[in-house]
């Protein structure tokens, strides 16, 4: 289907992109108790993710996850492994990039590289890789993996990421002595399908976490802060970067989209203080606690914040959230990982009434389904 990598969905002719965020968790990005909320099962992820493929949609990002916040509902407490869930995604699509989430922390490059390849030639070059540090002490202790200093945490990732990227590239074995891998006659086959390594993406907010994922990364997932404050931050990702490297810069959102804007307002109303699970809000919040962005921090109430969903709120009617989108792409954002509270009953409205508004102002060219 693709001759090349860069000829693969994520790299389209869209000015801003979509995709999903966070299917492959119970409950999705939201704390609530609402009778519809996202039950994860498998069934639930295939049938999403073809309504996805079948839609021109360019990427599935899945949540690194091994602890739930708790609460009644726990949500994110139970969740399929990303890599395996990747792969059984990429054999059931045909043309969209799925992402597998990794702690490179908890895992060896040699045999993450070998899994790695595995899923990308199961999709046909279509597996990308998105790259998690870490920073949850409990996820760390459960692994019983120390938790390094912030700075030592990207240390190894640089080191980590060097490794696995000479795996996919070399055709000889090689010796590595670093700070923190000593490996001896490595040497991997078969190589990343076209000959080319996968997509990498990472998240990066702190200065030391933008600064690797400019510096390393084809892709980079942030947050958005006010709105006038989105275009200063992404001028400076692109200036960290190596010219012509970071080619998408994403942002996660939370897709709460109606016929009007007083319909969508009710709905988040019902979401949260009709069906909040506010005993995993407080834990979501005190758990957090330094690494609560501080555009959240501003929020009246956080803990509402928290129920709604991680991620910038697309909170209005279909107009409004285009509009909402049209701002950010002018300010350089070039799309956007949507979590929803049930993606296989949200997404027919995003691809009815979202996409073709998008495709009338210019952000996305008419799709012929796969």
């Amino acid at each position: 289907m693709f001759e090349n990598r860069d000829q693969t969905r994520i790299y389209n002719k869209n000015k801003f992109k979509l995709g999903l965020f966070g299917m492959n968790c119970s409950g999705a990005l939201s704390l609530t108790k609402a009778p519809e909320r996202w039950d994860a099962s498998w069934e639930n992820n295939v049938v999403a993710a073809q309504m996805a493929d079948r839609a021109g949609l360019e990427f599935l990002l899945p949540i690194g996850r091994w602890h739930g916040y708790r609460g009644e509902m726990d949500t994110q407490g139970t969740t399929f492994e990303t890599l395996t869930w990747a792969c059984g995604l990429l054999a059931k699509t045909e043309g969209i990039t799925t992402f597998g989430t990794l702690h490179i922390a908890f895992i060896n490059p040699v045999f993450a590289a070998k899994q790695m390849v595995t899923a990308d030639h199961i999709g046909h070059g279509r597996f990308g890789l998105n790259i998690v540090s870490g920073w949850n002490p409990g996820e760390f202790g459960m692994m019983g993996v120390p938790l390094n200093e912030h700075e030592d945490r990207y240390a190894y990732s640089r080191e980590w990421l060097e490794i696995t990227k000479r795996i996919w590239s070399e055709d000889k074995p090689f010796d590595h002595e670093g700070r923190f891998f000593k490996l001896k006659d490595v040497l991997l086959k078969p190589k990343p399908y076209f000959g080319t390594r996968p997509i990498l993406v990472a998240a990066g907010n702190s200065p030391t976490g933008r600064e690797y994922a400019a510096n390393n990364c084809d892709c980079l997932f942030t947050t958005i802060p006010k709105i006038e404050e989105v275009k200063p931050k992404l001028d400076s990702f692109r200036s960290m970067a190596p010219p012509g490297q970071l080619r998408n810069i994403f942002a996660s959102s939370h897709m709460m989209c109606r016929p009007t804007r007083k319909e969508a307002e009710e709905y988040r109303h019902y979401i949260i203080y009709e069906h909040g699970d506010w005993e995993a809000a407080e834990y979501s919040a005190n758990f957090r606690g330094k690494r609560v962005n501080t555009w959240m921090k501003e929020q009246d109430d956080l803990k509402a914040r928290l129920i709604m969903g991680a991620g910038y709120p697309m909170v209005g009617s279909y107009d409004d959230v285009v509009d909402t989108m049209l701002k950010l792409h002018e300010m350089g954002l070039d799309g956007i990982a949507m979590g929803m509270i049930n993606y296989v009953r949200d997404l027919p409205a995003i691809i009815n009434e979202l996409i073709p508004r998008m495709e009338r102002v210019g952000l996305r060219e008419k799709h012929k389904p796969v």
